[in-house]
């Protein structure tokens, strides 16, 4: 499997955002062929602001992002893992993922479980409950070839739980994207991928936002990466928008899954 990561750095400008979106995307599908594209979390929309992120709300499957994407999966068959974007179902918002098959229909509907409320290093203060309700279900999706992909949003990382629960629901593939701040990002961010990847034996695909937004207030570390089932990264994006592509060897998971068989080993249910 070909993958290509997009790592933007989107402002509070959902237009404009869409429109550096489709011309990654279209960019990736020109030069790389990939057969799974992943966005960022928050990719239409990012800002300081709960108020603002909630006006930037869909509701599926109505929306600007939906539409576009679903459209765009479509039209250059390919699957796209669109990121993250604010959903509102009534009276509730969430940090949801949707992604979106060959023929453009939706494959998979995320709704981020860890709710990102921290007071980080350096004295940035985020309280993303004030913003989305946290969701419930754990998801996984089938990619071209029938390869098994688990969802999780950016926070969840911290959570290894989650992560063993999308290795034994079958996942081959695990995709995060991520607004990972930079103050933590140049800590652990490659850390907690590369553990990730090791613990569940799985393709890790991490893609992030990159820059400053909210008027220079909020800094995301970028990095974008994809680690293999060994724990080495295996493809990195540096700090600026751009993208990253790399092939999926899963002859290889099965080498790796073989020799320390830990998925036959589980004492704690």
């Amino acid at each position: 499997m070909k993958v290509s990561l997009i790592q933007m750095n989107s402002q509070n400008d959902k237009a404009a955002n869409l429109r550096t979106a489709r011309e990654m995307i279209e960019k990736v599908v020109t030069e790389d062929r990939a057969d799974l594209i992943v966005l960022p979390e928050y990719f239409a929309f990012l800002d300081a602001s709960p108020e603002a992120m909630r006006a930037s709300a869909e509701n599926f499957p109505n929306g600007e992002s939906y539409r576009l994407i679903s459209g765009l999966a479509e039209g250059h068959k390919v699957t796209i893992h669109a990121g993250s974007v604010v959903e509102q179902d009534g009276n509730d918002f969430y940090n949801a993922t949707l992604v979106f098959g060959p023929d453009g229909r939706q494959l998979a509907h995320y709704r981020k479980m860890h709710l990102f409320d921290v007071d980080a290093p350096g004295g940035a203060s985020y309280r993303e409950s004030n913003m989305v309700s946290r969701g419930e279900r754990i998801v996984t999706y089938e990619a071209s070839g029938g390869v098994k992909v688990g969802c999780a949003i950016c926070y969840d990382i911290r959570f290894p739980e989650l992560f063993r629960k999308l290795r034994d629901a079958g996942a081959a593939v695990i995709v995060l994207p991520a607004a990972f701040t930079l103050m933590t990002g140049k800590d652990h961010w490659e850390l907690l991928a590369r553990a990730r990847a090791c613990e569940t034996q799985t393709w890790f695909l991490a893609t992030g936002q990159t820059g400053t937004h909210a008027g220079g207030r909020n800094a995301c570390f970028g990095h974008s990466m994809i680690v293999n089932p060994w724990g080495h990264v295996t493809a990195q994006a540096s700090d600026g928008v751009g993208t990253v592509s790399g092939r999926l060897d899963f002859a290889y998971t099965d080498k790796v899954r073989a020799a320390v068989p830990v998925a036959q080993h589980h004492v704690i249910g």
